[in-house]
């Protein structure tokens, strides 16, 4: 059994204060992983190469078909045979070249002949007086803000995430090249360039501009028969693809901020039900160590909960009630020990005296013989008192194994039988030929046998008998002793199990027992999980014939 103490001085020890924290480390795990799959998710959608090259695809395939258009317009009507073969007439195919341009104002065409000079640029006409006149871009569409600052990010991101394999459209986002030149160089100094463009092979290219125009260019030569007259470059503003793009991050970004406002808004409602009530558990705790709120401090709101916290909250209270009760216990115990040595001592304290005022030999030896026998007496009430005080640690440190209690019974009934007095009682054993295995202590449960049968011998008449019977009964192994004594006094069946109560048989000499035996049992026999009672055995009238000790314990 613990000491006092100890207890006491547990109990009002210093509690290290709690540094408060604005954000818990349970909040911050709740946030970090409900705010991680949605930012992957948002991450992923940003990352959109496949959709953006299946755009830029379609958008090369359809400017590529408008090329061919032109080319085969230009190779019919901007044409002219000479000695066999198809020359270009450049008074002919540079107003049909701007013609064919004007519907789509985002696209610039060039017309280059075999050789890589320029023979007609949409963009150039001839103003009054003959004066060469370039047309202006068209203006970007103005974007805002939000656009713009969305954008940036995105190009950030691009650049952090790593670039899976090449893909069939690449795109320049830092040209050399400045915003006013629409087109790539084609000409007579790209020799490889203007061969691949006669022969129909040039890659498109796709650039990106300081002034964050798309371009995409593709190259088709214009035919006439099998010979190639020339060679068509068109270049249009991908403004489309720069605006689904947009929209489609715009949306996504628009999830990702809702759902982070419900993933914090859910992670502060799983802070609210799950680590508050945590903190205020640990508050109560602190509170029950400082010696607060003996009958439980945990918040009734927390104990009400039907959930793990609520069932931790209630183990918490029944465990620092039970904790109560155990130093209220050891309190009522040490006072009882306190009087219990008293008595003997003030006894003994007073023969001493007495004896050093009397010379009489015979009232000498009287009180000697008194100091002996509250000797005695001490001795037993101490060493009583320390079993009692063992049994506890020893069963919360021993594992209950599977005991056999039918040897146990026999060997006692037995025993007593062997070498009892004629006028002593009999043992008379009722008890199932096969065996009776418990959970429990074989030692332990030794000495619970051993005082019930003691106790009940002790209160049988000369001559009477001892009734042990064991049965199972279910999950339980029932033992039985009756005696034919003079019973229990009603008011006192339950008391007798209580420390230090002495109820003897008339004629039995005083300070024999230390009133600790049925205590001692019933500590016992609740700490391996069982249960141990009394009664009074009665005839068929009523009346009163000895007394019954009931105890079950669980089979093992």
């Amino acid at each position: 059994m613990p000491d006092v103490g100890v207890l006491q001085d547990q109990q009002h020890a210093p509690v290290p204060p709690r540094r408060k924290r604005w954000v818990s480390p349970l909040l911050r795990r709740i946030l970090l992983l409900n705010v991680l799959p949605p930012a992957l998710l948002a991450a992923a959608m940003l990352y959109l190469d496949q959709y953006q090259n299946g755009l830029l695809a379609a958008e090369v395939e359809a400017l590529r078909t408008q090329a061919r258009i032109y080319a085969g317009a230009i190779a019919e009507a901007g044409t002219r045979m000479q000695d066999d073969r198809a020359v270009l007439v450049p008074e002919a195919v540079r107003p049909l070249l701007r013609r064919l341009v004007d519907p789509s104002p985002n696209t610039q065409a060039r017309l280059f002949d075999n050789t890589g000079l320029v023979i007609a640029d949409s963009r150039v006409r001839e103003g009054s007086g003959g004066a060469v006149v370039t047309e202006p871009l068209p203006p970007p569409e103005p974007r805002g803000a939000f656009s713009i600052t969305i954008a940036g990010l995105y190009d950030r991101l691009l650049r952090l995430l790593p670039r899976g394999g090449q893909s069939d459209v690449e795109v320049d986002i830092a040209p050399d090249a400045p915003s006013f030149d629409w087109q790539p160089n084609l000409g007579p100094d790209r020799r490889e360039e203007l061969r691949l463009a006669l022969e129909g092979g040039v890659t498109p290219y796709i650039r990106r501009t300081a002034d964050g125009r798309l371009l995409v260019s593709v190259a088709e030569p214009a035919r006439r028969g099998n010979q190639s007259v020339g060679i068509v470059l068109l270049t249009r503003e991908a403004r489309e693809v720069d605006q689904r793009l947009f929209e489609i991050r715009a949306s996504v970004l628009g999830i990702f901020v809702i759902s982070l406002i419900l993933t914090v808004l859910l992670s502060l409602y799983l802070a609210q039900t799950l680590a508050n009530p945590i903190m205020q558990l640990a508050g109560a705790a602190a509170a029950m160590r400082q010696g607060e709120g003996r009958g439980g401090s945990v918040p009734p709101a927390v104990l009400a909960r039907e959930d793990e916290i609520g069932i931790l909250a209630r183990d918490l209270q029944s465990a620092a009630r039970a904790l109560w009760a155990r130093i209220d216990t050891n309190e009522r115990f040490a006072a009882d020990v306190a009087h219990e040595l008293r008595n003997p001592l003030t006894s003994v304290r007073s023969a001493i005296e007495t004896l050093r005022r009397i010379e009489n030999p015979d009232q000498q030896r009287r009180l000697l013989a008194i100091i002996a026998e509250d000797a005695v007496r001490m001795d037993r009430l101490i060493a009583d008192i320390s079993d009692s005080s063992r049994v506890d640690a020893e069963l919360s440190r021993t594992v209950a194994v599977p005991v056999d209690i039918s040897p146990i019974l026999s060997t006692l009934a037995e025993l007593h039988n062997a070498t009892r007095k004629e006028e002593e009682p009999e043992v008379v054993l009722e008890a199932p030929a096969g065996p009776l295995v418990v959970r429990g202590v074989e030692g332990r449960l030794v000495q619970v046998m051993r005082n019930l049968l003691g106790n009940a011998l002790s209160f049988s008449p000369k001559h009477g008998r001892v009734w042990v019977r064991a049965r199972p009964t279910g999950a339980m192994v029932e033992v039985v002793v009756e005696d034919e004594g003079p019973g229990i006094p009603e008011a006192k069946l339950e008391g007798i199990f209580e420390r230090f109560y002495s109820e003897r048989p008339s004629g039995e000499h005083f300070g024999k027992h230390s009133g600790l035996g049925l205590s001692i049992s019933r500590q016992i026999v609740e700490g391996l999980r069982g249960r141990i009672a009394a009664e009074n055995r009665r005839d068929a009238e009523g009346k009163v014939t000895g007394a019954r000790f009931i105890i079950r314990l669980p089979v093992a």
